[in-house]
């Protein structure tokens, strides 16, 4: 009887609240990304839709590397209030053979007329296999878009941060 009042009175002492720490952000890699041209879906029920075929890439960073495998694409609407809501699905290929899916997801919103441009950032989310690579399916990412460097081709800019 002593011990299940003791287990009862441990369960009633009041726990102090811990806040969990300010998130941060560290780099993972870098991707380019090269595209094909769009193909123009039209309009629909939601907005335009067009595809842009994605034809290749690479991505590099500490801890990974490898070629974006060329298949995917970005799945995009143009929404009446001028923003482009994106969703690009593809794969990464390791240097050492590891196949792993992103699915990248986001807004383009344009600035209104004199002001800065908005920053464009993504919610990447990653479907590895078991091994080496499985931590990337089990955090948080947040990444920036932009246009590729002169001379890429057609091409984006990925960063890829780890929320921590």
């Amino acid at each position: 009887m002593k011990k299940l009042a003791a287990m009862a009175m441990i369960a009633a002492t009041p726990v102090a609240a811990q806040e969990p720490p300010e998130p941060g952000l560290e780099f993972v890699f870098e991707e380019i990304v090269t595209l094909s041209p769009a193909v123009e879906v039209g309009q629909t029920s939601r907005g335009v839709r067009r595809i842009i075929p994605i034809t290749g890439g690479r991505f590099e960073g500490p801890e990974i590397r490898g070629e974006v495998m060329p298949g995917g694409w970005d799945w995009q609407l143009d929404r009446p209030d001028g923003c482009t809501d994106v969703v690009a699905d593809y794969f990464l290929k390791t240097d050492d053979g590891v196949v792993i899916n992103i699915r990248n997801t986001g807004s383009i919103c344009r600035a209104k007329e004199g002001e800065a441009p908005i920053p464009v950032r993504t919610h990447p989310v990653f479907e590895p296999p078991l091994g080496k690579y499985e931590w990337l399916g089990k955090q948080t990412f947040v990444g920036t878009l932009g246009m590729a460097p002169e001379g890429e081709g057609p091409a984006v800019r990925i960063r890829i941060y780890r929320v921590k």
